[in-house]
């Protein structure tokens, strides 16, 4: 109890105004209320404990509204499709409130919420719940805040407003389209059909377009390490979890560490993306989990053949269809903005420039499998109550509600997983075979996505026996692994979760088999194979929570490793080369600084950034051909007489210009806190970094702002007497610069500290910055 303090929330809501009490340590509620209790430890993070999930969720909204409320409301504007009244009409805002507004229109969240409350056809009461109880709980900060908020982005701003329990679900709704409907709005919102001469006017689509060029189905801007140890890979014979995702460090993506608890029926600690009521990773007593960006594509192509001379109408089984046209509109400051976009029984119309137009002979539809994704908060919920690893993949298996990431999880009797059981279109080999056009097998065969013949209803998804819904793959069809030493993924497809057990025969739309992996997965594997041998410069073997800290933030370069000396060797050799702009450029400093770098992202390694350049400019070409019997090691060899290489090198100075080229990591890549610089370590995965930091240089600058990374970091070993080991949020807690945690997990990452795992009483009863208080409210 030693520093405890006990403190009434803020608000006229607090329980002794609403006539509630605490009985045991835990919030009770009297004549249908909502109450939590809040215990709020070192750098802010709450651990929350209800009787039920409607308080449950209450406290959770409450919680994030007291640190993040302006990254709540503007979600809730975009979902409400009014950022172009607020935040001003440019193409970006006025395609994003369109593409939302037509799902408002559509009331595709409303529908979600239709049939039996299984946590399959409809959410659970218990969800419902949640979501219930957390607008209830942010709406209450806001009630008893609205003349007070002090974070600058939002303060006095008419768009801060009370949220529903519709809003939250249709935020939902849009994080499960996010690598699907979502990545291709703006191909959905300028689809046309041509005019009467059959030419289509000229449209732009950025994002479709990054979309379908992509090698596989990740969507932009995130990506994720994560290793699960069994007991032949711990000291200690329980199992351990690494969690590292890497994800945007501003805006609503941002994740939010909890402990939360409902006694007796959920008890987990972790993190949940910002707005979402249950932890997305973390750990209960016996489980712990991560995820990772899955490669898996989660729409289908369906190719049109159009009805000559009416472009709005298409064939199927030798019968004519007629799109629907809709008219969505939205309200800009210069007035209303209006378009019509056009859906098909298999989904909406896209236009991708180039790739996929819409001519008078052909337009191409998308089936979106997460559009009817509902079942994700259940699975959540769902996963925090399993108790081991077993039960753990029956819950996938049995929901399949993982919109587009893998599974990485342990147990504490030692059991590691590995699964991508996220929800995958249903594109078997013989349907891929029979109905994916020649002229568009090879795409299929490179990336993953899959066009099907959209004239034919045999070319429907269909639906596999085991699967929990139809149109996508059933566990049969999708990869799993459990075992004894580990399991890792950083964002390459299934095949080498463990390579001593490679994962193949899957379809093609899952991910590709024995081909070429990043550097950041073969240096994954390599870590922990070095670890458990002995070989990596720590003591001893295997891994303990502190020996897995620490691999994960060695802050290793694969790419130099392989290549540095070699290119020393040839710039010294050569030390003048051009440009891509045909200039000269004087490569002797370069050089110097890369013979001397310590092959490092810390924040003491000089010379990095100029090998980051290099790497991100295309230089790191390779001699030797990728073989797949040896796929952790090859390629390895410079390509040094292939001028590319040396045309990159001379790219990077010039690029950087005034920057000192052996300028320390940390004076040159930082983050702002305020008018603090605080100093970041980690790098581009292109340099084969797996502690990955992603920003853009500004030319004689630096770094000065990380766009995404490593964000939530955990390390926890499930022992005997409950868990125990380190996390942090990267950015820590709050987005406000007015908030006691706005730059203090910042900081403690910036020097490779942590925090501890708090889940027992007497862990968190330790912390001498506990701060206690309880908020509720009568319902209405």
């Amino acid at each position: 109890m030693r520093g405890r303090r006990i403190v009434a929330a803020a608000t006229a809501t607090v329980l002794v105004a609403a006539g509630l009490a605490v009985t045991g340590g835990t919030a009770v509620a009297h004549g249908g209320g909502y109450s939590a209790l809040i215990q709020r430890a070192s750098y802010g993070v709450p651990h929350i404990t209800a009787r039920d999930f409607a308080s449950l969720g209450y406290g959770v909204g409450y919680a994030q509204a007291e640190d993040n409320i302006c990254l709540i409301a503007e979600s809730v504007v975009t979902v409400s499709a009014q950022r172009s009244r607020f935040f001003g009409a440019d193409t970006d805002n006025v395609g994003s409130d369109l593409f939302h507004q037509k799902a408002i229109d559509d009331r595709a969240a409303e529908r979600w919420l239709v049939g039996r409350r299984d946590g399959l056809r409809a959410p659970s009461n218990e969800v419902r719940d949640q979501m219930r109880g957390f607008a209830a709980g942010y709406n209450a900060y806001l009630r008893g805040a609205q003349q007070k908020i002090n974070d600058p982005a939002c303060a006095g701003q008419e768009w801060v407003r009370p949220i529903s329990e519709l809003d939250l679900w249709r935020a939902n709704w849009a994080r499960m389209v996010r690598a699907s409907s979502g990545a291709l709005a703006d191909g959905i919102v300028v689809a046309a059909p041509p005019g009467a001469d059959g030419i289509s006017a000229p449209v732009r689509a950025p994002q479709a377009e990054a979309v379908v060029t992509a090698r596989d189905g990740a969507p932009a801007g995130v990506g994720s390490n994560a290793y699960g140890l069994g007991r032949g890979a711990t000291t200690s014979g329980t199992g351990m979890l690494l969690a590292n995702p890497h994800f945007p460090w501003d805006g609503d993506e941002r994740f939010y560490r909890m402990r939360l608890k409902v006694p007796g029926r959920y008890d987990v600690e972790g993190a949940a993306l910002i707005g979402d009521p249950l932890i997305e990773i973390g750990h209960n007593g016996k489980v712990a989990w991560s995820h990772t960006v899955s490669t898996a594509r989660r729409f289908v192509w369906h190719q049109l053949a159009l009805v000559p001379g009416d472009p709005t109408s298409y064939r199927y089984d030798g019968r004519t269809r007629k799109m629907t046209a809709r008219t969505v509109t939205v309200q800009t400051p210069a007035g209303p903005v209006s378009r019509t976009l056009y859906d098909t029984h298999f989904g909406p119309v896209v236009v991708v420039p180039g790739r996929f137009d819409w001519t008078a002979d052909t337009a191409y539809a998308i089936t979106d499998v997460n559009t009817t994704n509902n079942r994700a908060l259940d699975g959540w919920l769902a996963m925090g109550r399993a108790r081991s690893v077993g039960e753990l993949r029956s819950v996938l298996d049995r929901r399949q509600f993982l919109p587009w990431v893998n599974v990485i999880a342990a147990d504490r009797y030692g059991r590691a997983l590995y699964a991508d059981h996220s929800v995958v279109p249903r594109v078997t080999d013989s349907l891929a075979t029979a109905c994916i056009p020649a002229s568009f097998q090879s795409l299929y065969a490179t990336s993953g996505q899959a066009v099907l013949d959209g004239s034919r209803s045999s070319c429907e998804l269909g639906r596999d026996r085991d699967a929990a819904v139809p149109g996508i793959l059933g566990p049969a069809n999708l990869p799993t692994l459990v075992r004894d030493d580990y399991v890792t993924n950083s964002n390459d497809s299934y095949w080498l979760a463990n390579p001593a057990r490679p994962l193949v025969g899957y379809p093609r739309i899952v991910g590709d088999e024995r081909t070429v992996r990043s550097l950041r997965t073969r240096l994954g594997v390599h870590q922990v194979r070095q670890r458990l041998a002995g070989t990596d410069g720590l003591p001893g073997r295997g891994f303990t929570a502190g020996r897995l800290w620490d691999v994960t933030l060695g802050n290793r370069a694969y790419g130099g490793e392989l290549v540095r000396d070699d290119l020393v060797r040839l710039c010294e050799a050569q030390p003048t080369a051009t440009a891509s702009d045909g200039t000269t450029v004087d490569l002797t400093a370069a050089c110097a600084a890369l013979r001397r770098w310590d092959l490092r992202v810390d924040l003491g390694s000089r010379g990095s950034h100029v090998f980051t350049e290099f790497a991100r400019a295309g230089g790191l070409r390779f001699a030797d051909p990728f073989d797949p019997a040896a796929p952790l090691t090859t390629p390895n060899r410079l390509a040094v007489d292939d001028p590319r290489v040396r045309t990159a090198l001379a790219d990077a100075v010039k690029l950087l210009g005034a920057i000192p080229l052996d300028a320390r990591l940390g004076d040159i890549q930082t983050e702002p806190r305020g008018a603090e610089r605080i100093p970041i370590h980690g790098g581009w995965p292109e340099a084969g970094v797996f502690n990955m930091i992603i920003n853009q240089v500004q030319p004689g600058v630096g770094y000065p702002k990380v766009r995404h990374g490593t964000s939530y970091l955990m390390a926890v070993e499930l022992g005997r007497d409950g868990p125990s080991g380190r996390q942090l949020l990267t950015y820590s807690q709050s987005a406000n610069p007015n908030s006691r945690w706005y730059a203090d997990q910042t900081r403690l990452y910036s020097a490779k500290g942590w925090d501890t795992i708090k889940f027992t009483q007497r862990q968190l009863r330790a912390d001498p910055n506990l701060v206690t208080y309880r908020v509720g409210e009568r319902r209405r």
